[in-house]
């Protein structure tokens, strides 16, 4: 008997803050290719993100505590049992999938992938939508794992799958901009199998970039992303060492983590 394709087996998680006017493209960008376990999550919103989600058919779960990393947390949190996998989106429609890419992102689930990072930066009409400090965060990310843990990445995209037990093997601690920068490195240190796959790349559907869209954004998230990569090579090199927030050594997880 074969097993259902690999948006039946997944949870699509979308951190949102204040995305009222991208969210509904977004969530049915995903349900038109046969996602149907949508969660979003909602930062602190003040405007009417959280009721456009729910009219639509999206799970939405509020993480008060502000930062990315903290509403990708809260997103897979209680995952559904029935999903193995987790994907994750912005909410602001620049990251998605076409129907050609499944076929891509189906074979490598099946000979093995416990990550599979979407690449903007392989299309030439996805990169030329990146703009000048999203490419200079990518070549110093890209550049600081080469360099630290021999694996040169193409990108650092919010669009991402990965398997469910690989991420409670993880044990992410990061609750700001640096999530995605210890996703790929504590999955390099495990020796999970990564794999980069082209994706599009759009220019959001409404408003402003929390992040690129201006300075203070882009120092917020530049900050936190060489924070956590300064930290991430603290522990390489003192394994011993613990985590600012940890006690005991133990990581900081989510009660009732994903299984």
């Amino acid at each position: 008997m074969n097993r259902p394709s690999f948006p039946a087996r997944t949870l699509v998680v979308i951190p949102a803050l204040n995305e009222a006017d991208c969210v509904r493209p977004t969530v049915l960008s995903w349900l038109r290719l046969g996602f149907q376990r949508i969660r979003v999550v909602d930062n602190g919103s003040t405007d009417s993100t959280a009721a456009v989600a729910r009219e639509l058919g999206a799970e939405v779960v509020t993480e008060p505590q502000r930062g990315y990393g903290a509403a990708a947390w809260r997103g897979v949190h209680e995952s559904p049992a029935d999903c193995e996998y987790v994907l994750f989106s912005s909410a602001d429609g620049s990251d998605r999938l076409d129907p050609s890419d499944l076929a891509a992102w189906q074979t490598a689930i099946d000979l093995g992938a416990d990550l599979v990072l979407g690449d903007r930066t392989a299309r030439a009409e996805a990169r030329q939508h990146l703009k000048l400090i999203q490419r200079w965060g990518n070549w110093v990310q890209c550049t600081g794992i080469a360099l630290g843990w021999g694996r040169r990445f193409r990108d650092m995209g919010s669009l991402r799958l990965i398997r469910r037990s690989a991420l409670t093997r993880l044990r992410l601690r990061d609750r700001g901009f640096g999530w995605n920068i210890e996703m790929q490195v504590r999955v390099l240190e495990l020796k999970l199998h990564c794999v980069e796959l082209p994706v599009g790349y759009f220019p959001r559907a409404a408003g402003v970039s929390k992040i690129s869209g201006n300075f203070v954004g882009s120092w917020r998230a530049g900050r936190g992303i060489l924070q956590m990569l300064l930290q991430l090579a603290w522990l390489r090199r003192h394994p011993l060492a613990q985590f600012p927030g940890e006690s005991n050594g133990q990581a900081i997880t989510p009660t009732g983590p994903v299984q």
